[in-house]
Order: structure tokens, then C-alpha cells, then sequence
């Protein structure tokens, strides 16, 4: 892709969030940052972000610093400030519909439910860029808001973060191989 990307993950703030199930994108740009030696500390666009080198490309690395459902409004901004083409950002995002640990790269497509997805579709004005979802599964019997704000029981917590790592190379793979080779190598598992 050798250019700027930007890597946006999706979760809510503040510490009572942190190891939810919602916050897994927030997550992925902690273990992105970690290997790009970036700190995701600047304030900017109501969002904490970070610029760095993974792979070949400048990264920049987003949290949207407001609650999941308004995530659209940073995303926004930083694309608009950094001038970028919709096919050089890639969202991170949970998804209760696929089984914990796995996850499923798309080049676009709706929110599937996902409200910080919706918003930011809104905010853009298209479907048209990449995601990212990574499995965290569902509980029928739970209400769907209070299984994403908690913490994942002893049984998943271990398949969520074989997610989390497999999220990360294919972070990796998108940057240096396109979204065709990322999607034939981390959709089939």
C-alpha cells in the first residue's frame, strides 16, 4: 500500500471500559502501537492518536475519544486534516456476530447494528472503506449492551486475544499486501 494509512479502532473511553468486550479496537491500536513504537497519547479531533512506521507506510493510529455511537465525527476530521483516500483507512471494530477469536477483513458494507460503524458511515457519506471485525460472540440470554460493556468470562478471554494478535498481523498484511491478500488469508480461518 506504501503511502499513509490510517488504522482507526473503535471502543468507548474511560477505565471502566477498558478490558469490555466493546473496547477491541481500542485494544488492536494499543498492540499496534506497541510494535510501531508509537504512543497514542496526541489530543486531537476529539480523538487520542499516534503517527508512526508499520511496514512500509506512515501510520496514523486512532482512538475516537468519545463514546462508541460518536465515533464518526473524529474519523472524519483526521481523514479530511491528512487528506486521505478512503481506501487508506482501515476500522477495527467488535462484532457479537462472529464466534470469539475469529474475525473477518471487508473492503465495505453496512454496520451490520454496530453503532460506532454507523456513525462513522454517516460521517463519511459512504460504506466504502475497509473493517475490521473481530469475534467476540453473543449471549442470547444477556442483554446485547451489557455483554459488550463487560469483561469476557475465563472461557473466551483466551480466544478473544488469539483475536486480537490475529488482528494485528492482518493489520500488517493489509498494509503491506492489499485488502485482496488480507481477506484470502484471514477470512477462511
Amino acid at each position: 500500500m506504501a503511502g499513509m494509512t490510517m488504522i482507526v479502532g473503535l471502543g468507548n473511553p474511560g477505565d471502566e471500559y477498558v478490558k469490555s468486550r466493546h473496547n477491541v479496537g481500542f485494544r488492536i491500536i494499543d498492540l499496534l502501537a506497541k510494535v510501531s513504537g508509537t504512543e497514542t497519547r496526541k489530543r486531537k479531533f476529539g480523538a487520542r492518536l499516534g503517527e508512526g512506521q508499520l511496514a512500509a507506510d506512515k501510520v496514523i493510529l486512532l482512538k475516537p475519544w468519545q463514546y462508541m455511537n460518536r465515533s464518526g465525527e473524529a474519523v472524519a476530521k483526521a481523514i479530511g486534516f491528512y487528506k486521505l483516500d478512503l481506501s487508506s483507512l482501515l476500522v477495527v471494530l467488535d462484532d457479537m456476530w462472529l464466534e470469539p477469536g475469529r474475525i473477518r477483513i471487508r473492503i465495505s458494507g453496512s454496520a451490520g447494528g454496530h453503532k460506532g460503524l454507523a456513525d462513522i458511515i454517516e460521517k463519511l457519506g459512504t460504506e466504502d472503506f475497509a473493517r475490521l471485525r473481530v469475534g467476540i460472540g453473543n449471549n442470547e440470554q444477556q442483554d446485547a449492551y451489557d455483554y459488550v460493556l463487560a469483561e469476557p468470562g475465563q472461557q473466551q478471554r483466551p480466544l478473544i486475544e488469539q483475536g486480537l494478535e490475529r488482528a494485528k498481523e492482518a493489520v500488517v498484511c493489509w498494509i503491506e499486501q492489499g485488502i485482496d491478500e488480507t481477506m484470502n488469508r484471514f477470512n477462511r480461518l
